[in-house]
């Protein structure tokens, strides 16, 4: 198979997941973690890494602005269980893994800058904490602190070969985004295939970004951050996926996901809707509550795969459409993944065409199937 790492690639954080699985070989070499099947989260704990689990993520995307620049910006990091029998018993095992991606769409000149990162965990290189969330991988860092208060994040990132870096400082304005049942988000017609979920909308962000040689400028935006932890795989008839997470002007937040069968049809879908206030109650969305309908579409110049950068989405708490920012936001990850997908900064506008927030579009599984 490809190799896992390439200087110049940037991972999916689902394509990376999908890609670490397919390498893995059989789900029975694992024991599933009994905190991560039921319940709640126990905190600060569960804002940590949960080494038993076989994948997990820590996804931050947002907006940063400084007038009247827009740019958006992502870091992603990854941990995953190699299963490698005894690695655990020697220091240079590679029991654990941990991958990084980071990028900035430069709305202005329209371009997205991208950069990824890999090693084993151990040797001062990489890390990932299990009390909180405590990320590195050689200097880039996420890093939480606040107890079992408001979260505060610190990520930093820079890339020498794409010539951006950033250092940002993000505060939670709200409570935990809770998704799923009681954490539990399902991602399949089956029990078994759910993933432990909790999102963190509307986070405040100041800080610097730099682009190529130019001084850092100071920026401020909004961003959110979504982690996720599993042991099971997607349904074998699922090619790929679109979602969403949208921090709303008025303080809402709304995430909408589909699995995506090789025709166009939904196979599954979820998400959630929390109104704007601090006693908010968290609207949860059924598969049949969703529907997503592709308006426009844009085709690759590099993979020639079509894409619909603009969506209308039917919810319970409204129809709502999403824009791309810019249309180019293609990621092509062949040499490690060997996936390609797109990933990028978009609006959300209501049925009568008001712009009411914006965050971040994924799709994948459209330049081809995503293989287990």
């Amino acid at each position: 198979m490809r190799p896992l790492c390439h200087p110049c690639a940037m991972l999916s954080r689902r394509g990376l997941v999908l890609a670490l699985l397919a390498a893995r070989g059989s789900a029975t070499a694992f024991a599933a973690e009994p905190a991560a099947a039921t319940g709640t989260f126990t905190l600060p704990r569960d804002f940590g890494a949960h080494p038993t689990s076989r994948i997990e993520w820590w996804y931050l995307t947002g907006a940063l602005e400084a007038a009247p620049r827009t740019w958006g910006f992502q870091i992603t990091f990854f941990r995953a269980t190699t299963g490698i029998a005894g690695a655990d018993a020697s220091a240079f095992g590679a029991a654990q893994l941990v991958f990084a991606h980071a990028a900035v769409t430069d709305l202005a000149k329209r371009r997205l800058l991208h950069d990824q990162r890999i090693a084993r965990t151990g040797f001062g290189i990489a890390s990932a904490a299990t009390d909180d969330t405590g990320l590195a991988l050689r200097g880039w860092r996420l890093e939480r602190s606040g107890g079992l208060g408001p979260s505060r994040y610190h990520a930093i990132a820079a890339s020498e070969t794409a010539d951006f870096r950033f250092d940002l400082a993000l505060e939670a304005t709200q409570p935990l985004l809770v998704q799923g049942t009681e954490g539990l988000s399902q991602k399949g017609p089956s029990p078994q295939q759910a993933s432990r979920y909790y999102s963190e909308p509307q986070l405040a962000v100041r800080g610097t970004l730099g682009l190529g040689g130019a001084p850092p400028v100071a920026v401020t935006g909004r961003a959110w951050l979504d982690h996720e932890w599993s042991d099971s795989l997607l349904d074998a008839s699922a090619v790929g996926w679109d979602w969403i997470g949208m921090n709303l002007d008025d303080g809402a937040a709304l995430t909408a996901f589909r699995l995506r069968r090789r025709d166009g049809t939904t196979l599954w879908a979820g998400g959630s809707h929390r109104p704007a206030g601090a006693t908010a109650a968290v609207r949860n969305f059924e598969a049949s509550e969703l529907a997503f309908v592709a308006e426009r579409l844009w085709t690759s110049p590099a993979s020639k795969a079509v894409y619909p950068v603009q969506w209308s989405i039917a919810t319970p708490v409204g129809r709502f459409v999403v824009k791309a920012l810019q249309d180019d936001q293609e990621l092509d990850s062949r040499a490690s993944t060997g996936a390609i997908y797109w990933e990028g900064l978009s609006q959300l506008f209501d049925a009568s065409g008001r712009k009411v927030g914006r965050g971040y579009l994924e799709m994948t599984g459209y330049a081809a199937r995503l293989v287990l």
